[in-house]
C-alpha cells in the first residue's frame, strides 16, 4: 500500500500536492492512506459484484490492481525481494478470498430462493371454509449456507489480520533502525553552537518558541513509510564531476570534527502565515569539507543529493561551498536525528527551501550540472534553486479571536535566512507602518522574534506585518502562491476588539 501511495505522490502534479499540504498540513500522508483505504474497499466491493455476475470478471479487477501494486513496488528505490513476494502473495490471497466468498454467497442465495416447505397442508375435506395460509417457516437448509458464508467472511478477516502481521514482521527493519538510533552516542562538537542570547526571547505569551522541539517540528516529504536505515551499513557516496570519488561510513562521519549550529529551515509549500517552518540546533559535518576531499571539477554547478527512498534534490554547488553552515547533520536539538527527520544522516542548508536542499536519509551526493541532471520536483514545475523568501508572521493575538480594548500586545517571528532581519513593522487598517521591538537574533541563519503593543479601542481591525532584511530589502507585498518558488505577501489578521 505504501508503494502504491508513493507512486501516487510521484504522479500527482505540483498543484495537487500543494493543495493537499495546504488542506491537511503535516497530516497529508494520513489523509492519503485513508483515501487509499476507501478506494481499495470500493474496488473490493466492485470485484465482488462483477464476480458474482460473471465469473473471472472480479478476478480481473483484482489482477489489474495487483499488477499496479507490483509495478509500484518495482519503482521504489527500496524495493526488495520481500516486498515483491508480499505484493504477489497479497494478490493471490485476494483472488482466493474473492472466489471463496462469492461461492458461499451464491450458495446462500440459491438456497434462499427455494420455496419454503409448508409446516402443514390443510385438507379440503377437513374443513369446507377457506383456511388461512400457513406462516412461512425458515428453510433449515438456509442456515448452513449462511453459516458457511459468514465463516468465509471471518476467514477473510483473519487472513487480512495475519497478512498485516506478516507484513509488519517483514518491516521489522524499522524497529532495528530505532534500536540502532537508541545506541548512538553523539560526540562532543568541535565547534559548539553559540549560546542563545538572553535578548533573543521577546517575552510574549503564545509566541512561537525560539527553538522548535523535535516532536513539534514540521515534516513534509514524499515518504509514506519512514525509510529504515541501519547506521551500521549506511554509506554516503560522492560521485560525478569530481577528481576523487569518496565513500563515508557513519562511524567515519561521527569521527569528523563536527559543528553545532542553530538553523531555521522551511518548506516551499509554507503559505504566508503558515507553520511549515522550524528552528533547531543541528550537529553535523560541513558539506564543503566533504566536497573538498572529492575535488569538484570545473563546470560543475549543482550537487544532486539522493535519499534512501530515491528522492532527489538539486542544490547549487556554490551554496554548499561558500562558507555557510551547510551540514551533513547527525543530531537535532541534542539527540540523534529522529527517524522521521532523516536518521541517520540528512542535509541541512541555510537559506534554501527544503525541496532543493534538505535531503533526509541521504546516501549519495552527485556533483553535476543543472543542464545535465534534474531533481525530483524540478520537472514537476518547481524552480531549480529555491532561495527562501524574506517573510514574517503574526503569532499573537490569534486571528479571529476577540481581545479587550486597551493595549493589545502583538508578537511573532520573522526570517531572512543567511541574510538576517533588520526590522519588522506592523500597520493597522492600511495606515502608516510602525516599527516593532525586534529581539536579538541567534544568527543570520535563524528566525527572530518581535513584539509591539498597540492601543486599540472597540472595533474591527486589519493588522499586517512586514520584514526588512539587513541588506535593506523589504518583504514582497504581492500575494503569490507557493508554486513555483515560494509564497509571498503580507501576513494579515483580523482583530475584533471588545470593550
Amino acid at each position: 500500500m505504501t508503494a502504491v501511495g508513493g507512486a501516487v505522490i510521484d504522479a500527482v502534479p505540483p498543484g495537487v500536492k500543494d493543495w493537499a499540504v495546504a488542506l491537511f498540513g503535516t497530516a497529508d500522508k494520513v489523509a492519503l492512506l485513508v483515501g487509499m483505504a476507501l478506494v481499495i474497499a470500493g474496488l473490493a466491493a466492485l470485484a465482488g459484484v462483477v464476480e458474482d455476475r460473471r465469473r473471472f470478471a472480479g478476478i480481473a479487477v483484482v489482477g489489474v490492481f495487483g499488477l499496479a501494486g507490483l509495478a509500484a513496488v518495482l519503482t521504489r528505490a527500496q524495493a526488495s525481494a520481500n516486498a515483491l513476494v508480499l505484493a504477489v502473495l497479497t494478490a493471490v490471497v485476494a483472488v482466493v478470498l474473492l472466489r471463496l466468498l462469492v461461492r458461499r454467497l451464491q450458495e446462500w442465495g440459491s438456497q434462499a430462493a427455494e420455496p419454503a416447505t409448508a409446516a402443514a397442508t390443510p385438507s379440503p375435506a377437513a374443513s369446507p371454509t377457506p383456511t388461512a395460509y400457513p406462516s412461512p417457516t425458515p428453510n433449515p437448509r438456509h442456515a448452513p449456507a449462511r453459516r458457511r458464508f459468514l465463516q468465509a467472511l471471518a476467514g477473510g478477516a483473519a487472513f487480512t489480520a495475519v497478512g498485516g502481521a506478516f507484513a509488519a514482521a517483514w518491516r521489522g527493519a524499522a524497529a532495528v533502525a530505532s534500536e540502532a538510533r537508541g545506541r548512538v552516542a553523539l560526540p562532543v562538537p568541535a565547534s559548539a553552537a553559540p549560546a542563545i542570547p538572553a535578548a533573543a526571547e521577546a517575552g510574549v505569551e503564545g509566541i512561537t518558541p525560539l527553538v522548535t522541539p523535535n516532536t513539534d517540528f514540521y515534516r513534509i516529504d514524499t515518504a509514506l513509510s519512514v525509510p529504515a536505515v541501519d547506521p551500521a551499513t549506511w554509506v554516503l557516496k560522492v560521485t560525478g564531476m569530481v577528481d576523487r570519488e569518496v565513500e563515508l561510513s557513519f562511524a567515519e562521519l561521527l569521527a569528523k570534527p563536527l559543528v553545532e549550529r542553530h538553523v531555521t529551515i522551511a518548506c516551499v509549500s509554507n503559505n504566508v502565515g503558515g507553520d511549515l517552518i522550524g528552528n533547531a540546533r543541528w550537529l553535523g559535518w560541513p558539506v564543503r569539507e566533504l566536497l573538498a576531499l572529492a575535488g569538484p571539477q570545473a563546470g560543475a554547478d549543482m550537487v544532486l543529493s539522493r535519499s534512501a527512498d530515491g528522492w532527489t534534490a538539486g542544490t547549487p554547488l556554490e551554496v554548499l561551498t561558500d562558507g555557510r553552515d551547510a551540514l551533513l547533520a547527525v543530531g537535532m536539538n541534542g539527540e540523534p536525528l529522529p527517524l522521521e527527520h532523516g536518521f541517520p544522516v540528512r542535509l541541512v542548508v541555510p537559506g534554501l527551501y527544503g525541496y532543493v536542499s534538505a535531503t533526509k536519509w541521504v546516501t549519495q551526493l552527485k556533483v553535476t550540472r543543472f543542464e545535465d541532471d534534474v531533481a525530483y520536483w524540478t520537472p514537476r514545475g518547481w524552480s531549480e534553486r529555491g532561495p527562501i523568501k524574506t517573510s514574517s508572521r503574526i503569532d499573537v493575538p490569534r486571528g479571529g479571536r476577540p481581545v479587550k480594548a486597551g493595549t493589545v500586545l502583538f508578537g511573532g517571528v520573522a526570517w531572512a535566512q543567511h541574510t538576517g532581519i533588520g526590522k519588522v513593522e506592523l500597520r493597522v487598517n492600511r495606515g502608516p507602518w510602525q516599527q516593532t521591538g525586534l529581539a536579538q537574533s541567534i544568527s543570520l541563519d535563524t528566525w527572530c522574534q518581535w513584539k509591539l503593543g498597540l492601543d486599540l479601542t472597540e472595533g474591527q481591525y486589519e493588522v499586517q506585518v512586514r520584514a526588512t532584511d539587513l541588506s535593506g530589502r523589504v518583504q514582497d507585498e504581492q500575494n503569490r502562491p507557493a508554486a513555483p518558488n515560494g509564497a509571498t505577501g503580507f501576513h494579515t489578521i483580523r482583530v475584533d476588539v471588545k470593550p
